[in-house]
């Protein structure tokens, strides 16, 4: 009878060390889940990027090299068995757990980044480079897009009118937005921007919307000097209201692309709606990409008797400005004298 109890003793130990090993995996496998579900697991903010063709495993190597990382494992163990991720930019901080990176990543709940359009802006091929370099989209494509009549029809403009829908300024957008939703964003902003007060101050100065942008952008090429811009603005508009021709060397430049090291006499002769030598009245639309302090100049430009002006001779980058061409032609002068001066040393 000891002798049958004792087989029955050993199989009874042999099955609760299987029990009890089942209990300690199980309870591993619980806390694992439990920590990658609710556990943070990286110590600071951390900005990527998931781009076309990554994998699971490119994704954690890119976290892990940024040493914020808390548990490898645990982020190991959540991501590479995901089946598929969203493109995107995406952020981590301190309160993300593994678990909610994986879902962030399946669902595509992007952060969204900064697209800044910033300097000087002169042509849509500028303006495909700047926005290609800072999102998912291809250059040529909204090189494309900003040239066509067709896409920009949804907007009531045509290509020489691209510029009065883009005002340079920070847009947050979603790095994976198509080359028709960022532009559809520059619309909404620039719509935004026209409220009723501005567009009533437009028509005070006697020019609409599209007629300021136009302007700010002749200005944003004679100066980029901004506590002169209202000034250079109100030469321009007192150059308007008389009939004069605005003569605005901007203009004749971007008649030849923007190509010419020095606008000579012979130059000024160039057959185009844009050439203000030639031409009076504003040209067809903005010859470059106005940014919001020329905008503004030209809305809140100064008032004045002044028809001219000229660099001055300190080549601070300011302008002397005179009332009557007997005046310019000294400031003219002065500013040659200057120069030879200069050339000479």
């Amino acid at each position: 009878m000891e002798k049958a109890v004792k087989p029955r003793k050993k199989w009874l130990l042999a099955l609760l060390a299987v029990l009890c090993g089942v209990a300690v995996i199980l309870a591993f496998s619980l806390y694992g889940a439990f920590y990658d579900r609710k556990v943070p697991n990286f110590s600071a903010t951390y900005e990527f990027y998931v781009r076309p063709g990554m994998e699971p495993a490119d994704v954690v190597d890119t976290l892990l090299r940024s040493g914020v990382v808390l548990n490898p494992k645990s982020l190991r163990r959540t991501l590479e068995p995901l089946g598929a991720m969203k493109v995107g930019h995406y952020t981590v901080d301190a309160k993300s757990s593994s678990k909610y990176v994986s879902r962030m990543l399946a669902n595509g709940w992007q952060t969204p980044v900064n697209l800044t359009l910033s300097g000087t802006i002169r042509t849509p091929e500028i303006l495909a480079r700047k926005i290609a370099n800072q999102m998912l989209v291809d250059s040529a494509a909204v090189a494309g897009f900003a040239l066509s009549e067709d896409s920009l029809a949804r907007y009531g403009i045509t290509p020489p009118l691209l510029f009065t829908i883009v005002i340079p300024d920070t847009y947050q957008i979603l790095w994976t937005s198509s080359v028709s939703e960022i532009f559809d964003r520059f619309k909404k902003e620039a719509d935004a921007f026209w409220t009723d007060q501005r567009v009533e101050l437009a028509r005070k100065q006697g020019l609409t919307p599209v007629g300021v942008a136009t302007l700010a952008s002749i200005v944003d090429g004679e100066t980029q000097y901004g506590p002169e811009q209202p000034t250079v603005a109100g030469v321009y508009l007192n150059r308007l209201r008389i009939g004069m021709l605005l003569q605005a060397d901007p203009t004749v430049a971007y008649c030849y692309g923007y190509s010419l090291n020095r606008i000579l006499t012979r130059h000024l002769e160039i057959d185009s709606p844009y050439n203000t030598y030639k031409y009076a009245g504003l040209p067809p639309g903005p010859i470059s990409c106005p940014p919001k302090s020329c905008l503004e100049a030209v809305l809140h430009a100064q008032n004045h008797n002044y028809l001219y002006f000229c660099a001055d001779p300190s080549f601070n980058g300011s302008h002397r400005f005179a009332a009557t061409y007997t005046e310019h032609l000294n400031n003219a002068r002065a500013f040659q004298r200057a120069l030879d001066a200069r050339t000479k040393r």
